[in-house]
Parts: C-alpha cells; structure tokens; sequence
C-alpha cells in the first residue's frame, strides 16, 4: 500500500507544469493536518455526501457547452485531481501556503482546464452552472474563487472545512444528492449556488502536498 501510494505521488508531480513548478520541487504525500500550498494536487471531497470533485473531457448537452464538472463516487479517480494555483499577476509562489479570503484558480490536472462558473443555468437544478474552462495559456476572472475558510484557522490545511465563493457570479461551489442518470450516471451535479449551506462545504482530501516554501511553517 505504501509503495502504490508513492507511485502515485511521483507520477502525479512529474504530470505537473515543470515550468511553473521549477525543478527543485519534492512531493510529498498528505497526511492528517498538513497545510495546502500552491503547486498542490488534491482531491476535494464534498463534505455531507463524501463524493469527490470531478471533470472528464465530456461537455455539457446544454448551457455554455463547456467541459462538464460532477461530483464523482470512488476516491480512487485519476480525474478528480486538481491543481492549486494563484490567480495571475500576484507574487505567490509554489510552496506557499493559503489563507482564507486568498482568490485562488483550480486547475483540472488531466485536461489542464480550471474550474469556471458563469451565469448559464446548471443541467439539472437550473442553478449556476461550474464547469472546465480554457488551458494553461487562456484563463478568466470566471476562474477566480474565494477561499473561506469555516471556524478559527486562517491557514488552509488538509480535512478543514471550507467553502469556494465565486468571485464573478458570487455563487458558492456546491453539491448535493441530485444525480445524472444517463452519460455521467450515479455522479451528482455541481453548480453555483448564492446560499451558504451544508451543500457547499467541501474538504482537501486525497492528493500530493507540496512542501511549505522556505520550510517555513506558518501558524493557524
């Protein structure tokens, strides 16, 4: 188990953007606690239903057409891997850790598309909808979210509770118990909703932690 747990870490890190992430980068696997850093590749575990965050190459019948985002059942997914990055023209740097408030970018680590929400209508509750958007050269604020963390900690860390805010539409990041029935069958819908609830709290779970820049821990 461990052995199969450092491959996948390896083949998760050498998967990464080596231009954005330099060349001196280790990986190192999650444990209970550790603190998220940019350069991150994790999962995020919607918190009632345990379903993970999700995309495949597949777009949407309706809507903007866009790359479609669902909420997937198994944890052992390759496609519910997603990249932590800045937005663009700040000085974070890979390695840095992430306060609540901080506006970050998602990057979907197989198709290198970010999480996106706009104003078209979700498929199947007619809420906001979330999708994967442009690549690694083409990204918008429609890529931007708003990290909040819930309770006392001001430093993101893996198994804490939080919520992503939209910065565009001001929806939260959001599941629940409706589900596709035909080509993503048994995956629940995301989408964008304007309510804090229970439904739009999510986790950092599984994934490949960077470490801390300057091996400099930061205090909660």
């Amino acid at each position: 188990m461990a052995f199969a747990f450092f491959a996948l870490a390896i083949f998760l890190f050498l998967s990464l953007d080596s231009d954005y992430f330099g060349s001196s980068v280790s990986a190192v696997p999650a444990s209970e606690g550790v603190q998220v850093t940019y350069g991150s590749v994790i999962k995020l575990m919607h918190d009632r239903t345990k379903f993970r965050l999700h995309s495949h190459d597949v777009p949407y019948g309706s809507g903007s057409g866009q790359q479609s985002v669902t909420a997937f059942p198994n944890v052992d997914d390759s496609n519910s891997y997603w990249v932590v990055k800045p937005v663009p023209d700040t000085s974070a740097k890979q390695g840095d850790t992430i306060t609540t408030g901080t506006i970050i970018r998602l990057q979907h680590m197989k198709t290198r598309k970010w999480l996106h929400s706009h104003l078209h209508a979700s498929p199947i509750s007619g809420n906001l909808e979330v999708s994967c958007y442009g690549g690694d050269s083409v990204s918008d604020t429609g890529d931007f979210w708003k990290l909040e963390i819930e309770g006392k900690g001001k430093i993101w860390k893996q198994d804490q509770k939080i919520r992503l805010h939209h910065v565009d539409t001001g929806g939260y990041l959001h599941s629940h118990d409706k589900k596709y029935q035909r080509i993503a069958g048994g995956q629940q819908e995301v989408c964008g909703v304007k309510e804090k609830s229970r439904d739009n709290i999510w986790l950092a779970a599984e994934g490949v932690y960077l470490p801390i820049s300057d091996g400099k821990a930061e205090s909660s």
